[in-house]
């Protein structure tokens, strides 16, 4: 498995229309796509002292599906223009992880 790391960032008085924009317009569409490997998408959101953080987690199957994703040059961001507008700012590349270990206890 791959995790696909991604940080924007926004004002506080914006993190709630980014929130909304992200999961009725950006997930939607990458979802639409029916990207071979995707497995999962997680959206994780911080508030910090002047702005909030968003951290999405994309798990692919493999680097290929990563590929699929994102083409060939795969550590490139994926923003579209509506995100980037209400962005303050984001990373331009990704980083992205091989899975090695979950444990879970419940």
């Amino acid at each position: 498995m791959i995790k696909r790391v991604w940080h924007g960032y926004t004002t506080p008085d914006r993190a709630d229309e980014y929130e909304r924009l992200l999961r009725s317009e950006v997930m939607k569409e990458i979802e639409g796509k029916n990207i071979p490997g995707l497995r999962r998408f997680e959206v994780l959101r911080r508030a910090l002292e002047d702005e909030t953080e968003f951290v999405t987690i994309m798990e692919f199957d493999s680097l290929e599906s990563v590929k699929a994703f994102a083409g060939e040059d795969y550590e490139a961001c994926y923003v579209p223009a509506a995100a980037r507008a209400v962005l303050k700012r984001f990373d331009q590349r990704s980083q992205h992880y091989e899975l090695r270990d979950v444990r879970s206890y419940v």
